[in-house]
C-alpha cells in the first residue's frame, strides 16, 4: 500500500534551524538553571534521545512546558534568519501534487511555521498540531489520523528525532528518518526507522511515482 498522509516534524526536518537553536541554548540554559553546552557536547548530544539530553542537561521535567513557550518566542524573535532546507517547498508541492495529504506536528507554533514556510509552501499543509509537548507526538499524529480518516498503515511519520520514530511506531505508522536536522543519522539508524533519508530529494520517493 501507498502512503495518503504524511506527518512531518518542522524543525530540522523541514526548518534549518538546528544552528540558530546552539546559538540560543545557553541564553536558555543560564534563564532556566541547566547545564550549559560546551561546543564539543554538541556531537555527543546529537546522539541522544530526548530524555537522555534532558539527564545530561539536568533539565528539571516540570521545568520542560516554560522552556519550550520561551524557545517559541525567541524564534519568533529571530524569525527572519531561519529559513527552510533546499528543495523543500517543491517537494511539498509534488506530495500535493501526488494527492498526499500534508500536515506537520511540532512543538513549534504554528505562527512560527507558516512564517518559516512563506505562503505558497504553507498553502500545501493540510493540517498543522502545534505546540506538542516533547514527549505528546504521539497523540498528536493519532489526533491527525482522525481528522484525516486516514489509517495507521497509509500514514508516515517523517521526522530528524528518534522520539518521532517512536511516537509513529506507536500508533502503527509507517517512520521515515532525516539525517539532516538535529539527531545524528547513527543514532537514528539505530532505531531502525522504514527508512533513512539523507536528502530532501529522497521524500517524494516513499509515495511512489
Amino acid at each position: 500500500m501507498s502512503y495518503q498522509l504524511a506527518i512531518f516534524d518542522f524543525d530540522g526536518t523541514l526548518a534549518d534551524s538546528f544552528p540558530w537553536f546552539i546559538g540560543v541554548l545557553n541564553g536558555v540554559a543560564d534563564r532556566y538553571g541547566f547545564n550549559r553546552v560546551r561546543p564539543d557536547e554538541v556531537e555527543q548530544l546529537r546522539g541522544y534521545d530526548a530524555r537522555q539530553i534532558m539527564r545530561h542537561l539536568r533539565v528539571p521535567s516540570w521545568k520542560l512546558p516554560f522552556i519550550a513557550n520561551h524557545m517559541r518566542r525567541l524564534m519568533a524573535r529571530d524569525i527572519d534568519g531561519i529559513r527552510l532546507f533546499d528543495g523543500v517547498p517543491g517537494m511539498l508541492r509534488a506530495l500535493n501534487d501526488r494527492g498526499v495529504t500534508v500536515a506537520i506536528v511540532s512543538s513549534n507554533s504554528a505562527a512560527n511555521i507558516r512564517a518559516i514556510l512563506g505562503p505558497e509552501a504553507a498553502g500545501h499543509v493540510a493540517h498543522y498540531g502545534c505546540g506538542a509537548s516533547l514527549f505528546g507526538k504521539a497523540a498528536k499524529f493519532r489526533r491527525m489520523l482522525q481528522v484525516t480518516g486516514v489509517p495507521a498503515d497509509r500514514a508516515v511519520g517523517i521526522g530528524d528525532e528518534v522520539r518521532d520514530i517512536d511516537a509513529a511506531r506507536k500508533l502503527g505508522m509507517g517512520c521515515a528518518a532525516v539525517s539532516w536536522g538535529y539527531a545524528r543519522g547513527d543514532a537514528l539508524a539505530a532505531r531502525r526507522p522504514d527508512r533513512l533519508l539523507t536528502r530532501v530529494e529522497e521524500i517524494a520517493g516513499l509515495f511512489g511515482g
